[in-house]
């Protein structure tokens, strides 16, 4: 079992930047790649970004692609989401997944675990 737990959400103007952090406590002996997903109020949730067990490759969603950047700590076993010059259509819940997969995807077909998700709201 993995549990994940997201922090760093809140509320930012837009241009804003924020990090937010997913730290995994468990089975962090296994590998998994790791995803950010978030859901927009009224919409489904949509993968962000994720990161590849395999070789620490990244993906990234078009409409974030050039302002949100992933890394991740393994001997912090945490996971990181950059997020910067932040819109209003970036609001949402984000929430930190990981699945058995060496080669990450955006899709949420393959994750095996979930965290509860961090809120994060970009207004003036």
């Amino acid at each position: 079992q993995l549990q994940l737990v997201e922090s760093g959400g809140g509320l930012v103007q837009p241009g804003g930047s924020l990090r937010l952090s997913c730290a995994a406590s468990g089975s962090t002996q296994r590998a998994y790649s790791m995803n950010w997903f978030r859901q927009a109020p009224g919409k489904e949730r949509e993968g962000v970004s994720c990161i590849s067990a395999s070789n620490g490759g990244t993906l990234y969603a078009v409409p974030v692609k050039g302002r949100f950047t992933m890394s991740r700590d393994y001997a912090k076993n945490t996971v990181y989401l950059e997020m910067n010059d932040l819109k209003a259509e970036d609001t949402g819940v984000y929430f930190c997944a990981a699945d058995t997969d060496l080669i990450c995807g955006l899709g949420d077909n393959y994750v095996d675990y979930w965290g509860k998700g961090t809120l994060v709201i970009v207004s003036s």
